[in-house]
């Protein structure tokens, strides 16, 4: 099974984690899933950018970004090219993700769910 490895964030998951991740769902789901309480405002709908990850390991393994999500991407605060939508993102079947989850978001008010 894969894995995904999250890199520390001081607020959502201050160690890091290696989790267990079912191919074909989401980076988002996944991470919610294990308590690490990522942002999704648009409650995973590809309508905000509040749950952008940067992927450091794995990238080419995702599946290509669509259209939508391409167009949110340029509103993330710290894009970088391999930048991707949590909600977005299908965990590979093969291979492993190192993911950052950037420090800031666009949402000037959390959201608690």
């Amino acid at each position: 099974m894969p894995q995904i490895v999250v890199l520390p964030h001081v607020e959502l998951c201050p160690e890091g984690a290696v989790l267990e991740a079912e191919p074909g769902t989401s980076v988002c789901d996944t991470l919610l899933d294990a308590g690490i309480e990522i942002e999704h405002a648009c409650e995973k709908s590809c309508a905000c950018t509040t749950c952008h990850v940067i992927v450091r390991e794995g990238f080419d393994a995702l599946a290509p970004s669509e259209e939508d999500e391409d167009d949110l991407l340029d509103k993330a605060w710290g894009l970088e090219p391999t930048s991707r939508l949590s909600c977005q993102a299908k965990v590979p079947q093969n291979a492993d993700l190192v993911i950052e989850i950037p420090k800031y978001s666009i949402n000037h008010a959390k959201e608690n769910h």
